[in-house]
């Protein structure tokens, strides 16, 4: 019940960095997620055909065996998951000063303004947002939305899901499950508690939640104080864009950004006026795809990039070195020379 992009995504997460690892002559430990253990166990007998374990080697285990692994001094350390282990991680790599990227989340807005195409935004949210069921890291997490387009909006966004994924997720096998059931879990909770414009309905025997869409919200609801991680789409609105920049201020800098307008003075307003890690104009999610925008994010949401080129740039030093001529020895560099200091003066100016 997975479609490719959604299968290739545990894969992905771990194969990305590691290619930049080998291609800057690295070796490497490889730790793949322990809540994915098909796809780890798949790795594990890939890399193991392919290379000698004292090149790259895979670990398999639980928290534990990363707990072992952080204890290690190696001389790297990338870690891609949430802020609170993000944080772990980076407490222990300190403990021996390793420097480590660290790939997290956070809650990735996307604004729609009124001067927005709104049916090819609402086709594009609907596709970013439930890719893997809303399981990525730049998923957009809620919409900021143009009160006088919010209808109109909902209508389409409603259109674009049954199109994209059909009205009955459980039967048409374009959809696929949450991770476990302790997620599965929390996030009904939110459906739950919240009020349900379009979705809502979810089956625990397949861990399968179809795409839902909650609508009068604020800040204080449960489903808006941490990344959702599912196929569950809030909606605030808006009428003055300075309330957005504002209250996105106020809170942990997110990984992604999406900007949904036709108005350039709007676009750099926002790109101006709030931190964050990446993003696109009029597109949802697709900045991760390009080879030549280093991808990471900012504050709570991660510390350093890769992806292209800045992949080899993450696992690499560089070895800064001068090679200096014994033909001749300027005497003016050394302290015992008279006048020395005003020669120097000279050939700087």
């Amino acid at each position: 019940m997975f479609n490719n992009n959604e299968r290739m995504i545990p894969f992905q997460l771990a194969i990305t960095p590691l290619i930049g690892a080998i291609a800057a002559g690295n070796c490497a430990i490889l730790k793949p997620s322990e809540l994915t253990p098909a796809t780890s166990t798949l790795m594990g007998e890939l890399i193991e055909k392919a290379f000698p374990e004292e090149y790259i080697a895979v670990v398999q285990g639980g928290v534990e065996t990363s707990q072992a692994l952080l204890k290690e001094k190696v001389d790297y350390i990338f870690f891609t998951g949430s802020g609170p282990v993000g944080k772990v991680v980076m407490e222990a790599a300190a403990k021996n000063l390793i420097p480590v990227t660290l790939e997290l989340g956070g809650k990735s807005p996307c604004i729609v303004h009124h001067d927005a195409n709104l049916r090819l935004a609402a086709k594009r949210i609907a596709w970013g947002k439930f890719i893997n069921a809303g399981q990525t890291c730049v998923a957009p997490d809620y919409i900021y939305i143009h009160q006088s387009v919010e209808k109109a909006f909902l209508l389409l966004l409603t259109e674009a899901i049954k199109d994209l994924y059909s009205e009955n997720v459980f039967e048409s096998g374009k959809f696929t499950k949450i991770i476990s059931e302790k997620h599965f879990d929390r996030l009904m909770g939110f459906i739950k508690n919240s009020n349900v414009y379009y979705g809502g309905r979810g089956e625990r025997s397949t861990r399968m939640i179809e795409p839902t869409i909650l609508t009068k919200l604020s800040w204080e609801d449960e489903v808006m104080k941490d990344e959702i991680f599912g196929p569950i789409l809030p909606i605030l609105i808006y009428e003055d864009s300075s309330k957005v920049v504002n209250e996105m201020n106020e809170r942990p800098k997110p990984l992604a950004l999406y900007v949904f307008s036709e108005g350039d003075q709007f676009q750099q307003t926002i790109l101006e006026n709030i931190s964050f890690g990446g993003g696109c104009m009029n597109d949802t999610v697709y900045h991760l795809s390009s080879p030549y925008l280093p991808f990471g994010g900012v504050g709570e949401s991660g510390v350093g990039t890769y992806h292209g080129k800045g992949s080899f740039d993450t696992f690499s030093h560089e070895k800064s070195i001068l090679k200096q001529t014994t033909r001749i020895d300027f005497p003016f560099r050394y302290p015992n020379r008279k006048n020395g200091l005003k020669t120097i003066k000279r050939f700087i100016k």
